[in-house]
């Protein structure tokens, strides 16, 4: 895979128990690729609204490197009220689930 290092911040530009936003990214965008602040809050942006987009229209989107959104379409089943332990019925649904890539676990154990 190759890094172009936009998407990765040092520990000390971002605090371990902080969260990673859009602005944080476009940031990163911005220093990294030199593009104006605008330009970088709009590519990101624009990456986020494909990704959205392609998984409201029911396709998988896989980035290499970093993972793939999965779209499943969960059936009926009969749940229980754990409060009073009256069954109820779950509608079917769509969920989206999200699976790491080999090298985003290496990096996540790696710490």
């Amino acid at each position: 895979m190759a890094d172009l290092g936009i998407a990765r911040i040092s520990n000390n530009e971002l605090d371990a128990n902080a969260t990673l936003t859009r602005a944080d990214l476009a940031d990163v965008v911005h220093r990294r690729l030199g593009l104006s602040r605008a330009e970088s809050a709009s590519v990101v942006e624009r990456v986020l609204h494909h990704t959205c987009h392609a998984l409201s229209e029911g396709q998988n989107v896989k980035i290499s490197g970093f993972g793939t959104f999965i779209l499943r379409d969960k059936g009926q089943r009969v749940g229980r009220n754990p409060k009073t332990g009256i069954e109820v019925p779950i509608a079917p649904r769509r969920v989206m689930t999200f699976r790491a890539s080999q090298i985003m676990r290496d990096r996540i154990a790696r710490g």
